[in-house]
């Protein structure tokens, strides 16, 4: 016989990372003695529950496996939900385990609001937002559901799960040689929802057909080819295409900057030589990309307008969305790359004795290529109107752009998952061999950057940057306590812009200056950071001037231990290039598709670098 608790820990051991983050309570009391007897797990403790969910994603993200989160019932369960959604939205598989009031105290439909203590049915909750919740009620089921939930959290498009087991199922007694696990027909059963390829040979056939014939294709990668555990096969296939690789913010690590083939990170807030090129291309295979409206500047329809589609993903429902003419492959992204490979392998379309036209590298896509890099060297990164800002301040792009010079490759980038320290880091990073950039851009909450760097940071035992906001740090600022308990190698730039610089610049074009709770003007303070760091027991640095930013970031990356470096940025410094609306003549608004980004090009320049039809207004 074994204690319940004890056995869900055990298969926490067996099939999660070694990492499992939690706040502890009376709700939860049994599963936290077991892991606290477990000499194999390491216990992270951190000062609030949404941190937990954060960490543990950024740990999954990191181990590319299943992330681990306990806490207690009510509030404990629902301070995690706002990391729930963020994994849930980023597809990253994290279970969560949470107490709940004894089974006898629970509601049963009394029509009443609460009867347990600190009763929350935060199954409910989280149903909309996990690939499966559940509250344990007879402790025999307990194999059952933990198997169940780690197979959906892994299979098909991945995403967290939830179990809410009662005190006393906690503390019940099991024979665990008598369990009934999730049976081989329940797991075909899932299998069935996979994204499979109905005809797929054919098809495959027909994709190769394209990518021959095309003149100007490209490939947009995005983070199913990691979920898929795919990065190597992606990178052989583009080698052997020798087609323009773009990639999406949240697998902007596939590829190095350097990389033949890497020519940018295209959406509303891209790179311009990105955007060019992704709207000239006349063929375009997106890859484990779901394609959300930031990435196709908010008009699906004007996404790569000039081009063939061809949208591989394993979520059906993804592809249905999208409102353009394409090739839909519902498959999982490794699939389909092997797939691709077998079939050029097999019709020799690399065979340099083949005709021009039966190659799939060809002359016309050599003239592609170096048209593609005359536009990476046209519009380098980042773009020099954004370098230019207040002498009084840092210039946030100049920051980025230092930061990256000063980086080994051996580290791991945590931006903040929105503001202008995600966009200005994910549109400037310059990504060198080896580095991993670790983000959350689907929910773009802001307080991401500091717990979502512990769980990177424990997970990779390397030098963690993380770059965020001083408004976003106050969402979870209490886990610099967790960071100085752990003295891990963690360097935290907080970009100092005196408040809520997106909202400020959003207020601005959109209010015409009339600001509301974004800086202390409006009614918004925050504390001083360097007694911040003093209370918590963490060095300090700061940065004031542009001319120190080299030295200042060296001094903040040396050594092992935690630092806090402020960063003081320019308060109205734009987010560019970007999508924007533009006045005409006539006085109309007009929002401008993606290949014109704002500060708009002189329009002979604009014209000049479409080779597929243009549309200058």
């Amino acid at each position: 016989m074994i204690k319940l608790s004890d056995y869900v820990i055990k298969f926490v051991e067996r099939n999660c990372t070694k990492d499992v983050f939690l706040l502890p309570g009376g709700g939860c009391m049994h599963l936290v003695d077991s892991l606290g007897k477990n000499k194999k797990l390491n216990k992270i403790t951190v000062l609030h529950e949404q941190a937990a969910a954060i960490a543990a994603d950024a740990d999954a993200q990191y181990l590319r496996k299943i992330g681990a989160v306990l806490v207690t019932t009510g509030p404990g369960g629902t301070n995690t939900i706002t990391g729930v959604a963020a994994s849930w939205i980023d597809s990253t598989p994290v279970l969560f385990m949470s107490g709940q009031a004894k089974r006898q105290d629970l509601l049963k439909g009394r029509g009443i609001r609460q009867m347990g203590v600190q009763e929350v049915d935060v199954v409910s909750l989280v149903k909309p937002i996990t690939k499966y919740a559940v509250t344990i009620m007879n402790p025999n089921s307990i194999r059952y559901h933990l198997e169940k939930a780690v197979y959906l959290a892994k299979t098909g498009r991945q995403g967290p799960v939830w179990l809410e087991i009662p005190l006393d199922v906690q503390g019940a007694m099991i024979d665990a040689r008598r369990l009934r696990g999730a049976d081989a027909q329940q797991k075909k059963k899932e299998d069935l929802k996979v994204g499979r390829l109905d005809g797929w040979q054919k098809n495959i056939k027909r994709i190769v057909e394209m990518m021959k014939n095309a003149k100007r294709p490209v490939i947009l990668a995005g983070n199913g080819i990691r979920a898929a555990g795919a990065e190597k096969e992606f990178v052989k296939l583009a080698e052997k295409l020798k087609i323009p690789v773009l990639l999406t913010w949240r697998a902007s690590d596939i590829l190095e900057e350097m990389h033949p083939l890497y020519f940018g990170r295209p959406g509303s807030v891209g790179q311009r030589a990105a955007n060019f090129i992704q709207q000239n291309a006349d063929l375009i295979i997106t890859i484990g990309a779901r394609l959300d409206l930031p990435q196709t500047a908010f008009d699906h329809g004007n996404f790569a307008k000039n081009a063939k589609k061809i949208v591989v993903d394993i979520d059906k429902n993804e592809i249905n969305k999208l409102g353009f003419e394409k090739i839909a492959v519902n498959m999982d992204a490794g699939q389909f790359i092997k797939a691709i490979l077998n079939q050029i392998t097999k019709t020799k379309a690399l065979n340099s004795k083949q005709k021009n036209k039966e190659k799939i590298f060809n002359k016309e896509k050599k003239e592609w290529r170096e048209w593609c890099s005359g536009m990476r060297n046209k519009y380098s990164v980042p773009d020099p109107e954004s370098l230019k800002s207040n002498n009084k301040y840092i210039n946030t792009y100049a920051f980025i752009k230092e930061l990256s010079e000063c980086l080994t490759g051996k580290e791991v980038i945590v931006p903040g998952s929105s503001g202008s320290c995600a966009e200005v880091t994910m549109q400037t990073i310059r990504v060198k061999k080896g580095l991993r950039i670790l983000n959350t851009p689907g929910l773009g909450s802001m307080g991401f950057g500091l717990p979502a760097g512990i769980g990177a940071c424990v997970a990779s035992g390397k030098k963690t940057i993380s770059i965020i906001g001083d408004g976003g740090l106050q969402h979870n600022i209490q886990e610099l306590e967790t960071v100085k308990r752990l003295n891990i190698p963690f360097k935290l730039f907080i970009l100092n812009n005196n408040g809520y610089g997106s909202i400020r610049m959003m207020q601005n074009r959109h209010f015409k200056g009339r600001l509301v709770s974004c800086d202390p003007s409006s009614g918004l303070t925050l504390p001083r950071l360097k007694k911040v760091a003093k209370a918590y027991d963490i060095k300090y640095m700061k940065i004031t001037k542009n001319t120190s930013l080299k030295s200042g970031i060296k001094k903040t990356l040396s050594g092992n231990k935690p630092v806090i470096c402020e960063v003081f940025v320019d308060p109205m410094q734009e987010t560019i290039p970007r999508v924007s609306s533009k006045v005409m003549p006539d006085g109309k608004i007009v929002s401008m598709p993606m290949e014109d980004l704002y500060p708009f090009l002189d329009r002979q320049e604009f014209n000049s670098n479409m080779i597929a039809v243009p549309e200058a207004k």
